[in-house]
């Protein structure tokens, strides 16, 4: 039908519709007149005096439904945060753009087609979604299918934010790139334009490698696919699945929004740096942001700082329920899947994981925990120049104090 727009949407969103009563149940805290629980800082000043192997060791828990601290140790302390630093750039992004927020693909026309044959520009306008795929391409040429275009007389335009590959950041050791898999938008022109192509003939439409140029969307052009991407998914696979991708792909789209003209790596960590001083207050010059997800050990945050990043994200509604839903559920799934297993652990941690092995060990954890009174709690604990394996005993035995995993039938010990 002419003047119709065909679209494509992922429908991947669990939960957003609010229906989930546990999150609902969690999120009620009213914050006043509400007493910290003695037993729980007393349990906490037990595990950080207990004897533990060298190294940097900090944590901070605060209680989020009586709206007040409960015990910290070292909390101040900045030390690199390996993938704890995706939930700086996560709920920054989700400031910055919304929870609601859409990766735009589009196809354009200028020029009218004429029997099978499109006679002048066919426009493929790509944006910076973190994981369009050669599939998905097919997918949209697939949509064209109505208006029936068999070739193209005029130039195939790609209209592109990003025309260069994604190249390893700063301080970032050589094999952290070699194992990534970034979306196609990410591999730089030649790639997507070749994507792009095989897309076309595998679906009926003759172009030659000579129509093939980078360009603008001209004035007039007329839009014949648009496909959206979400939020969810993106920050879904970030978080759970820690990916180093989607984390970077999202410091793009920041950097992108902030200034379309400004080289976007550079603009999302300022963005960062600016989110995590004057939105949240967290001015120690010690905490230093240099990339979007944590493969820089030149990355420094307190757990001070990550907790009082939780603490923003439950007091926005709609952040929390992305943090809710996506992060890691201890002994469920993502890199919590085979951690904090046990019965007394299982499914009341939801945190984020930070792991990085070189050039030595830092491990760190941060997220929500439900503590046996019915309190939520916002933790955060960093370790570093330790091994991940006595990190991961510390992180646990924190976590054990908080759900009092400890307690005998009939009373607390």
């Amino acid at each position: 039908m002419k003047g119709m727009l065909m679209a494509a949407t992922f429908v991947a969103l669990m939960g957003c519709g609010g229906g989930n009563k546990d999150e609902k149940k969690m999120a009620t805290g009213s914050g006043t007149q509400v007493a910290v629980d003695t037993a729980l800082q007393s349990r906490l000043d037990r595990f950080a005096k207990k004897p533990r192997t060298k190294g940097h060791f900090g944590f901070y828990v605060y209680d989020l439904t009586a709206g007040k601290p409960v015990y910290g140790f070292n909390e101040k302390e900045a030390q690199p945060s390996a993938s704890c630093m995706k939930l700086l750039s996560g709920v920054a992004g989700c400031y910055l753009l919304g929870t609601n927020y859409q990766w735009k693909t589009e196809i354009y026309r200028h020029g009218k087609v004429v029997d099978d044959t499109l006679r002048g520009d066919l426009v493929f306008k790509g944006g910076l979604d973190p994981q369009l795929s050669p599939e998905d391409m097919a997918t949209m040429v697939k949509m064209m299918k109505s208006r029936n275009i068999k070739a193209v007389s005029g130039k195939v335009i790609f209209d592109l934010v990003l025309t260069d590959p994604v190249k390893s950041e700063q301080h970032w050791y050589p094999w952290d790139l070699s194992f990534s898999r970034y979306g196609i938008l990410y591999k730089g022109a030649p790639k997507v334009e070749k994507a792009f192509a095989a897309a076309l003939r595998s679906g009926g439409i003759q172009v030659r490698d000579s129509q093939l140029v980078l360009g603008r969307t001209p004035k007039g052009s007329f839009a014949m696919v648009r496909y959206r991407r979400p939020l969810h998914p993106v920050l879904r696979r970030m978080w759970k699945n820690s990916s180093n991708t989607q984390a970077t792909s999202l410091l793009y789209t920041i950097g992108h929004k902030v200034n379309p003209n400004a080289e976007p790596t550079a603009m999302g960590v300022r963005y960062e740096v600016h989110f995590l001083r004057s939105v949240l207050g967290e001015r120690d010059p010690k905490l230093v942001v240099h990339d979007g997800c944590g493969l820089c050990t030149y990355n420094h945050l307190s757990p001070e700082a990550l907790t009082t990043i939780l603490k923003f994200g439950y007091a926005h509604k709609d952040i929390f329920r992305m943090l809710w839903n996506n992060l890691p559920l201890s002994g469920v799934d993502g890199t919590l899947r085979t951690e904090m297993a046990s019965p007394e652990l299982r499914g009341k941690v939801r945190a984020k994981t930070g792991t990085l092995s070189h050039p030595y060990g830092i491990s760190s954890l941060a997220g929500y925990c439900q503590a046996d009174n019915g309190h939520l709690l916002a933790f955060a604990i960093m370790d570093s120049d330790m091994s991940v394996l006595d990190a991961r005993v510390l992180q646990r035995d924190l976590c054990r104090a908080m759900v009092n995993a400890g307690k005998k039938k009939g009373g607390r010990r």
